[in-house]
């Protein structure tokens, strides 16, 4: 062959070699002799990088969409709280109650004793004279002097015999009472207990379903679902700020707008509490929950109120928004499951949502479902 047809002949080798190589996965690539056609070695194929994949970022729609989640399982939450709550509250009374009616049931049973042993020392007295009742003995006197003490001894003997009759039939009837009273307080406890493990369940649930949607999140996702949080409360605020309700409230003022020395207390209470983690069942001294936080800071000034949202709605006073004044409560939803205390200048004080600590609030940044005042 001339030396032309021998060069192409050996670019031809080369271009198949190549191609061999490539059809055949994870084979490195061979280094081609050296010549005219091809001066330098061909590298491996391990010998470049693969290019590094970024995750697209999840759109706002999307996020949105985790933030409307959020909320319903942390709504959720909140109403298995209150159920939890409630639950925690009449099992306290139950125990309460239960505590006073041991102790009236043991009294009665003492009592029961005593009279029973009255009666025992009645019947062996009347039997003391040679076994002769007191009624045969005064029919056989055939002295006056003792007749009339008999007499007025059978008098008096029948009476106490007839008191002490009826001081045991009242006590038995007490005990009874009082005993199946504990036996339905028992069965109320025990429903309560599993009504309380039953709430207990299902907040611990969806807190767990609330953190596992999050985790899923990467960091800068993470901020900006808050910073979508925080537009949608903004925009909230600035909704109900332009019904005018702060105008309204300025114009229907009266001398007791700016509240009461009870308020300011309960407003100071809370305010001492700025910071600390929300904690589902809590009432403090270190965490709290939405009601919680109320419940002790109107305790704290003097004014014990009903332990749950639900129940502070359904038992305080009703009082017009444009009328609200610091220390009222506002409850939240139309199931009444959250409430935050109003201090003021159109904001208030709450414990929001597990992974929040308490803090302070537009008062609009929620459905407001209407004030209560404790201390109408």
């Amino acid at each position: 062959m001339g030396r032309g047809k021998r060069g192409l002949l050996a670019a031809a080798v080369t271009v198949v070699c190549a191609v061999t190589v490539l059809a055949v996965p994870g084979t490195a690539f061979a280094s081609a002799p050296a010549g005219p056609a091809d001066p330098s070695p061909t590298p491996s194929a391990s010998a470049t990088p693969a290019p590094a994949v970024t995750p697209a970022p999840v759109p706002d729609a999307e996020l949105e969409k985790v933030r409307a989640r959020l909320d319903g399982l942390y709504h959720d939450a909140a109403v298995a709280t209150d159920a939890y709550n409630a639950a925690e509250e009449k099992t306290r009374k139950q125990s309460v109650e239960l505590a006073r009616l041991e102790k009236r049931t043991d009294t009665a049973r003492k009592k029961l004793a005593e009279l029973k042993d009255q009666a025992g020392a009645a019947a062996r007295a009347q039997y003391r004279d040679s076994g002769m009742p007191p009624m045969a003995r005064f029919l056989l006197s055939d002295n006056p002097e003792r007749f009339a003490d008999g007499a007025g001894t059978l008098l008096n003997g029948a009476r106490a015999t007839k008191k002490l009759i009826a001081e045991t039939d009242r006590v038995e009837r007490e005990l009874k009472r009082d005993t199946d009273d504990a036996a339905a307080r028992w069965k109320k406890l025990e429903r309560d207990r599993k009504d309380k493990a039953a709430a207990r369940k299902t907040v611990q649930a969806r807190i767990k379903d609330a953190e596992k949607l999050e985790s899923r999140l990467e960091k800068k996702e993470k901020e900006r679902l808050a910073e979508l949080e925080r537009q949608a409360a903004r925009k909230a605020q600035t909704a109900w700020l332009d019904t005018g309700v702060l105008k309204k409230k300025a114009d229907t003022a009266s001398a007791t707008a700016t509240g009461t020395s009870a308020g300011a207390k309960a407003v100071a209470f809370a305010t001492a509490q700025l910071g600390k983690p929300y904690v589902w069942g809590a009432e403090g001294p270190d965490s709290f929950d939405c009601s919680g936080l109320t419940s002790q800071a109107w305790a704290d000034a003097g004014t014990p109120i009903p332990r749950t949202s639900q129940e502070q709605w359904r038992q305080l006073s009703h009082v017009e928004v444009t009328e609200m004044r610091p220390g009222d409560l506002i409850i939240y939803f139309a199931d009444a499951t959250h409430v935050g205390m109003y201090v003021g200048d159109g904001k208030m004080i709450h414990a929001p949502r597990p992974g929040r600590t308490v803090t302070v609030a537009g008062a609009g940044t929620m459905p407001i479902l209407g004030v209560v005042r404790p201390d109408a």
